[in-house]
C-alpha cells in the first residue's frame, strides 16, 4: 500500500496545533516535528509498503491564470508563509536524507500531483491512501483509492472510502466536483452557482447525476431554481474546471523509488534531528537517544 501524503496540508496541521517552535537561528521547525510525528503515527496504523511525499509550490498555478480570484482571501496564509515554505524545504532535506520520494511541480497545486500519483500506482496495483484534510480530493476516492483525514490536531484519523464521502457530502466520488460546480467554495474563493446551496445541489445531483445533467434538464425544474441555474451558469462551469484535479501532470512515480525506508534509516535521520520523543517511538536505544540529544537539530 502507498501512503501518499499531501505535504502542505499535514504541514499546516502540525504547524498550528504546537507551539512556535525555533532553532538557533529563528527559524520556525515546530512544522517538521509535527508533520514527523503525524506520519510516524500514521505509518504504525495503515502500515503502508510504499511512501511518497507531495508539495506545493509558492509560485501561482494555471487556475490563478484562470481565475483572478483564486485563492485571493487566503490572507491569515499569507502572513504566515514564509514559516510555512521555510519548513518545507527543511522537511524535503529530510525525506532525501531518508530516501523518500518528493514531488512539487511547477504549474500546479499538489492535488494534481496527488491525482496523478494516486492513478499511476493505482493503474501497478497498488492500493493508495493519501493523508490530507482537503476534501476536493474526495473526488479521487474510488475502489483502490481512499483518504485519511486527521480529526483532531495531530492524533486521530479517519479512513476515507466511497461510503464516507458519501456520508460527508451527500454525493459520490465522482460527482465531487459537479457539487463544487453547484455550490462554489469559500476557502479557495470561487462561486458556484448564486444561490444553490448544499441541500439543493444534493437534490439536483442525486435526480440527474451530474453538472451538465442538471443543465441538460432545466425545463424539468422550477421557475425560482431554473433562474439561478441559468443565471449562474457561467460561475458553475468555471468552478467545475478549479475544481476539478488534473491526472496528467509530469510526473512519473516509480514504485521501486517509493518503498518505505528501513526503521535504521528512520532512525538515523530522527537521530540527526535531535527529536528524542520520535527515536524512541521508532525503537531506539539509550544510545541512540544520547545521540539525538547530542544533535540538537544540527541538521538545520
Amino acid at each position: 500500500m502507498l501512503l501518499l501524503v499531501d505535504g502542505n496540508a499535514l504541514l499546516h496541521r502540525a504547524y498550528y496545533a504546537l507551539p512556535d517552535w525555533r532553532n538557533r537561528s529563528g527559524e520556525a521547525t515546530a512544522g517538521v516535528y509535527g508533520f514527523l510525528s503525524m506520519l510516524l503515527g500514521t505509518i504504525e496504523t495503515l502500515k503502508p509498503t510504499h511512501l511518497t511525499i507531495v508539495f506545493d509550490t509558492p509560485h501561482p498555478t494555471f487556475r490563478h491564470q484562470m481565475y483572478v480570484g483564486y485563492q485571493t482571501n487566503r490572507e491569515k496564509e499569507r502572513q504566515v508563509s514564509e514559516d510555512i515554505w521555510g519548513q518545507v524545504e527543511k522537511l524535503k532535506v529530510v525525506f532525501e536524507k531518508m530516501q523518500v520520494p518528493v514531488f512539487t511541480v511547477e504549474g500546479f497545486e499538489a492535488d494534481d500531483v496527488i491525482g496523478t500519483v494516486s492513478l499511476q500506482a493505482a493503474e501497478k496495483d497498488h492500493e493508495v491512501v493519501v493523508i490530507t484534510g482537503d476534501r476536493d480530493l474526495m473526488q479521487l476516492v474510488d475502489a483502490k483509492i481512499k483518504l485519511f483525514m486527521p480529526q483532531k490536531g495531530l492524533s486521530d484519523g479517519v479512513l476515507i472510502d466511497a461510503e464516507k464521502v458519501l456520508e460527508k457530502l451527500g454525493v459520490h466520488p465522482d460527482q465531487v466536483v459537479d457539487y463544487k460546480a453547484l455550490v462554489g467554495d469559500s476557502s479557495d474563493n470561487y462561486p458556484g452557482v448564486t444561490g444553490i446551496g448544499p441541500k439543493t445541489a444534493v437534490h439536483l445531483l442525486a435526480e440527474y447525476g451530474s453538472f451538465d445533467e442538471v443543465y441538460k434538464n432545466l425545463g424539468k425544474l422550477g421557475e425560482k431554481i431554473r433562474g439561478k441555474l441559468t443565471e449562474g451558469y457561467e460561475g458553475g462551469q468555471l468552478s467545475k474546471e478549479l475544481a476539478t484535479i488534473r491526472r496528467d501532470t509530469p510526473v512519473t512515480w516509480h514504485s521501486e523509488a517509493a518503498e518505505l525506508p528501513a526503521q535504521e534509516k528512520i532512525l538515523e535521520v530522527l537521530k540527526e534531528l535531535g527529536y528524542k520523543s520520535l527515536v524512541r517511538r521508532v525503537g531506539g536505544t539509550d544510545k541512540d537517544m544520547k545521540e539525538a540529544d547530542d544533535n540538537q537539530q544540527t541538521l538545520f
